[in-house]
């Protein structure tokens, strides 16, 4: 049997539409849904299997169809032109909704539920699909990765390692962009001096929505050097609202067509709801951003304090992506605290398996230089803390070492 829910909006399919599902022993209508909050919510309930949804459904955008992917409900359009209408094609594909039928053409209702009914779980990305080719560096052929920064609340430095792993391999001639994912309170763009109100988050959510990303992405992105791009983040925290996890998903997926990614990211792992009729809440944008990362960069304090949260963080983390590949940076590690670099690592090799371990020293007047000249800490001359960051991008994009090898007139890096 399989369970549908009905969203016409007030069509006069709907009686169409009923009929059929009734008539058929094979199928039923679960539940006449009042509008698209009530649809979401009625997914959530797992007892539906297909949704048959009018085109033009106030609200209907790419979140609502993950999230009824996400509950295992497969979506079926119904349009009022003709579905090989040019507009009808462009909205469906912008939704990644596969099957459309034509209001006057319900005849076939009964095929389409059975086809959708029998998709496989995993769905198609919206907007996954070939963009303009990317320029690569003239020495790099390599695929693009996306790397996500998280850590635990506290401050450990999750944003200053972003910008200058992003810094350091947009120096190595790789084309990088760095996003600014952060959803209680995003600073890219206050380390990097960039001091407009233009969100390039919010722009970007809002040509995924219109259906317009791929053509017009560049113009979301804002260069801050040769090979480095910046989306810059939320103006205000309270503005998450306006950037759904599909937004999150397409912008990752569209900016790995151009570039490396490093994507910084907030603290919290929770799962939570915004509203009744089961968005996803403010949390999404971490945990888009995650599940799509190549390798999660996890940044922890070197203090008690710090490394307690760091050790709960991993636990959660390895909860949520068992099969994430993780790497981890212990910052401001100083000697004043008491604990050797080994002690460390046996209390983190304790509570995850990683895939490296990173030091980085803490050096306290370098970054105050960074954060009043608007620079990355790397531009600004070598130290201990900037080889850190140097190390760290060797084990991420080992091919990028070869690449300033070759850039520096074959003289190896050393640092």
């Amino acid at each position: 049997m399989i369970c549908v829910l009905v969203l016409a909006s007030g069509h006069r399919w709907e009686p169409v539409a009923l009929g059929h599902l009734d008539s058929h022993p094979a199928t039923t209508a679960l539940k006449r849904c009042v509008d698209v909050d009530d649809l979401m919510a009625s997914a959530t309930t797992g007892q539906a299997d297909v949704a048959l949804v009018a085109l033009d459904a106030p609200g209907l955008d790419p979140d609502v169809v993950s999230h009824l992917h996400r509950h295992g409900v497969r979506p079926v359009l119904v349009a009022l032109e003709r579905v090989d209408d040019v507009d009808v094609v462009e909205q469906a594909r912008r939704l990644g909704v596969e099957h459309v039928l034509a209001a006057d053409g319900l005849h076939g209702l009964i095929d389409a539920l059975t086809s959708a009914q029998g998709l496989a779980d995993t769905h198609p990305r919206p907007m996954a699909h070939a963009g303009p080719p990317p320029e690569a560096a003239p020495d790099d052929d390599a695929p693009r990765r996306t790397f996500v920064v998280w850590g635990p609340a506290g401050a450990p430095g999750r944003t200053t390692i972003a910008v200058n792993l992003a810094a350091e391999l947009a120096r190595r001639g790789r084309p990088v962009l760095l996003t600014d994912l952060d959803p209680y309170g995003g600073s890219v763009a206050q380390q990097l001096g960039i001091l407009d109100e233009v969100s390039g988050v919010l722009a970007g959510a809002r040509l995924a929505g219109s259906g317009h990303l791929a053509e017009r992405f560049g113009s979301a992105c804002r260069g801050v050097g040769e090979h480095l791009g910046v989306l810059t983040g939320l103006p205000r925290a309270d503005r998450w609202r306006e950037v759904r996890p599909a937004h999150v998903e397409q912008l990752l997926v569209e900016a790995a067509l151009h570039a490396d990614v490093v994507a910084d990211t907030g603290f919290c792992l929770e799962e939570d709801v915004a509203e009744l009729g089961g968005r996803s809440g403010r949390n999404a944008m971490t945990l888009t951003a995650l599940d799509l990362a190549d390798e999660v960069v996890v940044v922890g304090a070197a203090d008690p304090i710090g490394l307690a949260r760091l050790a709960r963080g991993l636990v959660e983390l390895s909860e949520r992506l068992p099969d994430a590949t993780v790497r981890v940076v212990v910052n401001r590690m100083r000697g004043t605290i008491g604990w050797s670099e080994r002690e460390v690592a046996r209390m983190v090799e304790g509570f995850a398996r990683v895939a490296g371990l990173h030091f980085l020293p803490e050096d306290r007047a370098g970054q105050d230089r960074a954060l009043v000249s608007g620079r990355p800490a790397v531009d600004l001359g070598e130290s201990a803390w900037t080889a850190g960051i140097a190390a760290l991008a060797d084990t991420l994009l080992p091919d990028s070492v070869v690449s300033l090898r070759r850039r520096r007139g074959g003289r190896a890096l050393l640092r």
